[in-house]
Parts: structure tokens; sequence; C-alpha cells
């Protein structure tokens, strides 16, 4: 029998996730597993906004291709990576576990957000976390900026960035904990839909392969993942939005808080709902609409007539 092929991004984090989900198939199968990296538009264009390149999918996409080309048999994505829409002959059959889902602030001093100088320079990746940091402190000059856990790592130590902010989970991943200032609470940077969860995708006709993931699956993280991405896909139409939910098991119900913030942060608003933890979907889109009740359409529709 020929190994299964899981296809990854090639960035360390990418490579790291695929390992954690080729041994965890191995522990729960004994089926073998090869790895095979396959590079990504997000990937080969680093110097343009996600906004220009194509949003979210730009991580995936070359992925989704080969699983349809049959050129691998799996793939592995970080869930906050993945769009709402998603190629109907493609499925999910495991999520893994979440971890850590909030973010960290990295700052070249260890200094943490209270504690950054006036008018300090701070780099992300994310409108989510642009537009919430200038809502706490309006007085920071927050810039974009691309690259690997690793780029962005040296340029802080280079002193292009006073500081940065990263998903703990991938840091936790990477064994580089240790250079974290401070782990920011979802009340001052929501996470982003999915964060700190992986997905393995499949083709739907694989059937017996999917049913072997069943072991990697985390019903309490898919729960979640589908309350937060059905969120989203009431809100949005596909491209980065400044964003961020949380769901979660609390006292045997699903609890949800979610955020929309301009991107100068000065419009903000925030919900929360709970509901039955067999009804995600229905938690999402409830919560989405009292989001959308409260002015956060208004807010999401300035940043789309802004992007044309």
């Amino acid at each position: 029998m020929k190994p299964v092929r899981i296809g990854t991004r090639g960035s360390l984090l990418a490579k790291w996730q695929a390992e954690y989900v080729r041994k965890r198939i191995f522990q729960a199968t004994g089926v073998e597993t090869e790895i095979v990296v396959i590079k990504t538009t997000g990937d080969r264009i680093t110097q343009a906004p996600f906004s220009q390149i194509g949003g979210k999918g730009v991580f995936i996409k070359e992925l989704e291709e080969a699983l349809l080309d049959e050129q691998i048999d799996l793939a592995v994505h970080s869930v906050k990576d993945i769009p709402t829409d998603v190629p109907s002959r493609l499925c999910f059959p495991a999520v893994c576990r979440r971890e850590d889902t909030r973010d960290a602030l990295i700052g070249s001093q260890g200094e943490t957000l209270a504690k950054l100088r006036h008018g300090a320079r701070v780099g992300t990746s994310s409108l989510r976390r642009a537009s919430q940091l200038r809502h706490v402190r309006p007085d920071l000059d927050i810039r974009e900026m691309r690259g690997n856990v690793d780029t962005r790592l040296r340029k802080v130590d280079s002193g292009e960035y006073e500081a940065i902010v990263l998903a703990k989970a991938g840091l936790d991943r990477l064994g580089m904990s240790a250079r974290i200032s401070e782990v920011l609470s979802p009340d001052v940077c929501m996470p982003a839909v999915g964060q700190g969860a992986i997905a393995v995708q499949a083709r739907i006709k694989d059937a017996d392969l999917a049913d072997a993931l069943a072991p990697l699956d985390d019903n309490e993280t898919r729960q979640s993942i589908v309350a937060e991405r059905a969120l989203l896909g009431t809100l949005e139409g596909g491209c980065q939005v400044p964003l961020g939910a949380w769901a979660r098991f609390e006292r045997h119900e699903l609890a949800m808080d979610a955020v929309v913030c301009s991107p100068d942060g000065r419009n903000y608003v925030r919900q929360r709902a709970t509901g039955r933890s067999d009804q995600p979907r229905e938690l999402g889109q409830r919560l989405a609409q009292l989001l959308i009740d409260a002015g956060a359409g208004t807010i999401l529709q300035e940043v789309y007539r802004a992007r044309g």
C-alpha cells in the first residue's frame, strides 16, 4: 500500500502541523504517510497585502487544487486560513483539538502593550489585530508586515519594529513561547475565527480515508469552529475583515464572543451569545445578527467599499 500523501505549505509552522498530523495518523491507524510540500500564492508573494492577492484563500488554494487533482491525499491547514467557501468535492474529516486561541505580543525589549512608547512601530499581517490594537492604543504606528514567524521575529530583533503580534499557538508549537512579552486577553484582542485549530482536508469520495481520521477529530473544537465560521459566513464576503470571534464550551453550553472594529479602531462593536452545544451554526448566525443590529454591518460595508 502506498503511503498517504499529506500536503502542506513550506513554512516551519505549516510543516510542524503536518508532522503533528502525520504522527497522530500513524499512532491511531498504523498507516504510513509522507509529507508533500506545496508552495502557495501566499508563500510566493510576500510583499503585497493579503487584500491585494486574494485574501484568506491565498494559503490553501494550491493545496486544494492538489487534492482535487489527486497529487496528494490529505491537506493540513490552520483553520484561520480557510475561507468560508470550499470546493464541494472536499471535506474536513478531522479538526484537531484546539490549542491556545489568543494572540501574543513580542516586544523588542520585552515590553507589554501598555508599556510600548507613544508612536511605537508595531507589525502585524492582520487587519483584525491592527484594528483592535488601534482601538486600545490609537497612538501606536501599526504597520502591515508579511513573512513567516522567523522572518517577523528577525524584524523585531533588527529594530525594524518595536513589537509584533502573532498567534500564541504558533509560537508554542515552534518552541518559541519564551519570546512572548504578553499574552493578549480576548478583551483586548479577540482571536481570529479558527485560531489555534488545525484541520485535515480530504476528498469526499475517499470515505475510508476520512473514516480513518476519526480518532483525530475533537468534537468540542469542531463545534466551536462551526459556530465561528457560521458567524464569519454570515458577516463577510471572503475578504480579510476586522472581525474576531471566540467560541468555547462553558457549563455544557456553547458560548461565543465576537468583535467587529473599524480599521482605524474608532468604531467598535462587541456582542456575546450562548446556545445549545448541538446547534453551533445557529449560534454563529444569531450572534452575527446581534452584531449587525449593533452597527457592525455599517463598519463592514465601509471596509468593502474602501477596497472597491
